[in-house]
């Protein structure tokens, strides 16, 4: 079992596992989200919230960007940032995350080889720190579904740069099941599921459905939703 955590610790082969790499969110802000028409925004955003949810998890350091939010970008998400209410995102002028020191000596700061990276836009502010990363000896997963462009051209010419480059595409699902990777692991199981029922479409209606329909157990039980109250803002 790993000491930090209590997980069993899983074998790497080339793999993911939650104690070889980082979790990068790049510039995942308003003005950039409304910029992408290549995915439903909707589904980037879902995408996102699912895997940071994922990243918590299982404990991995994770490092939160953001580029001109006063000048143009807005705040990161507020969704995120309710993941990881305490942290501060690390501020840039540089499109190129890897343009930037603080950036950079936050990934190096925790000695791990892998960076799990996701960001808008994917030409851009994707592309670019990955395929310096890589230069610079880190394994990049490019998490493609929580990726998005200004139109589809940009996006696939992205992805073939950071694959010709050295990098992997992954997915936010695969990402979370490959920090899972056994089902016997049940101090995770719990929470995994939670994270597929809530984000994961047929996926997690399929999961309810086996655990009420087949096995007998009781119906997903989440908080009452409760309506906001109306707040002035005068």
């Amino acid at each position: 079992m790993s000491q930090d955590s209590g997980r069993p610790k899983l074998s790497e082969k080339g793999l993911l596992t939650p104690e070889n790499c980082v979790l990068a969110l790049i510039d995942l802000q308003p003005q950039m989200l409304f910029g992408v028409s290549n995915f439903d925004r909707q589904s980037i955003i879902n995408n996102n919230v699912a895997l940071a949810k994922a990243a918590k998890v299982f404990g991995l350091p994770v490092i939160l960007s953001t580029v001109e939010t006063k000048a143009f970008s807005g705040n990161i998400w507020p969704q995120i940032q309710a993941i990881f209410p305490t942290q501060i995102p690390i501020e840039r002028t540089s499109m190129n995350s890897w343009d930037d020191q603080n950036f950079v000596a936050e990934v190096k700061k925790h000695g791990r080889k892998k960076i799990v990276l996701t960001g808008l836009w994917t030409e851009t502010c994707v592309a670019l720190p990955t395929v310096q990363a890589i230069s610079d000896g880190y394994e990049v997963f490019v998490v493609e579904d929580c990726c998005g462009d200004v139109n589809q051209l940009s996006h696939d010419n992205a992805m073939k740069r950071v694959v010709q480059a050295g990098a992997k595409p992954v997915t936010a699902l695969s990402v979370m099941l490959e920090w899972q990777r056994d089902w016997a692991h049940k101090g995770t199981y719990d929470a995994v599921m939670d994270i597929v029922k809530t984000h994961f479409g047929a996926y997690g209606i399929g999961v309810e459905y086996a655990y009420t329909m087949v096995h007998g157990a009781s119906p997903t039980r989440y908080p009452e939703y409760v309506v906001p109250t109306a707040v002035s803002h005068k």
